[in-house]
């Protein structure tokens, strides 16, 4: 039997791992879509509605509820609070202000924005990449025909 109850324990919030998940697979859910439908084919009315939802409900997951979850999280279960400072492990973070060696004073709550600004900057780097791949999703590959040392291309002879 463990000694600790990983459910319980104070670092693992429910809500905030399953937000995150389920907003990276259905931002990820967009790839079989494109792959199986034709680059070339317009869409109708009703599909760029759907579309244009679908990937409304994936930002506001995504840029909302997401980090949300994590500053509930830092704030209700893990008490990162202003007072709160971070002393790093040996006390190698601890301020010099309060008897450390190190220049700068970091507070949890510091801490915990830093942690935000990083779950955007992912969603912000998926987005970017989904986002590509869908424009780039119908072009073909062409491969280099050879050249000649004055750049023209090589004809067979026959």
């Amino acid at each position: 039997m463990l000694a600790i109850d990983i459910l319980r324990w104070p670092g693992v919030n429910q809500a905030f791992i399953f937000s995150a998940i389920f907003t990276t697979l259905l931002s990820l859910a967009v790839i079989p879509i494109g792959k199986r439908r034709k680059f070339d084919r317009k869409a109708t009315w009703g599909e760029a509605m759907l579309g244009a939802a679908y990937v409304f409900a994936v930002l506001f997951l995504a840029f909302g509820v997401v980090p949300h979850q994590f500053i509930d999280h830092a704030d209700k279960n893990l008490g990162w609070r202003k007072d709160k400072l971070v002393y790093g492990p040996f006390d190698i973070l601890k301020s010099d202000t309060i008897g450390g060696s190190f220049p700068i004073v970091i507070s949890y709550e510091a801490l915990r924005d830093i942690i935000v600004v990083v779950i955007h900057v992912y969603y912000i780097g998926l987005m970017i990449y989904l986002f590509g791949w869908w424009q780039k999703r119908g072009e073909v590959v062409t491969k280099e025909v050879a050249t000649s040392t004055y750049g023209r291309p090589l004809v067979k002879k026959s």
